[in-house]
């Protein structure tokens, strides 16, 4: 799941590599190594790079960030903008990697890291869906990014990613419309489950969910006495599920109620 994003990131470093490690700190000195002391770039970024290439990214994020706010107009800052994001990421600290980058988008919204950047935002959504069971923001905030990248750059490796994730994406969401719609159906509040249901055949009728959804259509209609509407989802759920056994539960349904 991460190694377009170490990929990129390693990128990032590879345009400083060949520059020393100069003024790398001892070990027993990492907190000492994020505090504000003035440093020329090359040291500090370095210092940045020696601490994430330690696994110390709350540290390197820390350093990244000096980067951009003792040397602003240095081209090391765009550099460090998005490393620091990436540290952020690492140290699964979502929601300082999400707001450094944005800072980079805002400053720099046609740089050829902004896929990058875009995708990194996408990620930090992406890896806080829980399940369903639970609300479900994060997985639409994940869902709205992974699309946002894939309306920008629909050319990058990043979108070519991002449309697998989106499928699971949708799939999870999906999966919550049908949780709350057969919950709904147990307290025999047909209307409210026919919603959710017909939510996910209208929203998401591409994902694993849609053949139990129009079976579950199929129920509540008929619990509605809309037969006729009872009978269309049936017949679409035989249509393009036929074999499974939800159109055979809907079809013996069906069949129950005269013409």
């Amino acid at each position: 799941m991460r190694k377009t994003l170490f990929r990129s990131a390693a990128l990032l470093l590879a345009a400083v590599a060949v520059l020393p490690l100069a003024g790398c700190a001892s070990k027993n000195k990492n907190k000492a190594d994020a505090s504000y002391v003035a440093r020329d770039v090359n040291t500090l970024y370095n210092l940045a790079k020696d601490r994430l290439d330690r696994h110390q990214y709350k540290i390197a994020a820390a350093l990244f960030d000096e980067v951009e706010r003792q040397h602003p107009y240095s081209p090391w800052a765009r550099r460090a903008q998005m490393m620091s994001s990436f540290s952020y990421y690492l140290a699964r600290d979502y929601a300082e990697s999400i707001g450094s980058a944005q800072r980079f988008l805002a400053i720099h919204p046609g740089n050829r890291d902004a896929p990058y950047a875009y995708y990194l935002i996408a990620m930090c959504y992406y890896e806080r869906i829980e399940d369903v069971t639970r609300d479900q923001k994060i997985t639409q905030q994940a869902l709205d990014a992974f699309e946002e990248l894939v309306r920008r750059y629909p050319d990058t490796r990043y979108a070519a990613d991002a449309r697998a994730k989106l499928d699971l994406v949708r799939d999870h969401l999906a999966g919550k419309e049908m949780e709350v719609g057969r919950f709904y159906q147990r307290r025999g509040e047909w209307l409210a489950s026919v919603i959710r249901f017909r939510k996910v055949v209208d929203e998401y009728g591409v994902t694993t969910h849609s053949p139990e959804a129009l079976l579950r259509l199929t129920e509540s209609y008929l619990a509605l006495g809309v037969r006729d509407e009872a009978k269309r989802a049936a017949a679409t759920l035989g249509h393009n599920y036929p074999g499974t056994k939800w159109y055979k539960r809907a079809y013996e349904l069906i069949s129950k109620y005269p013409a």
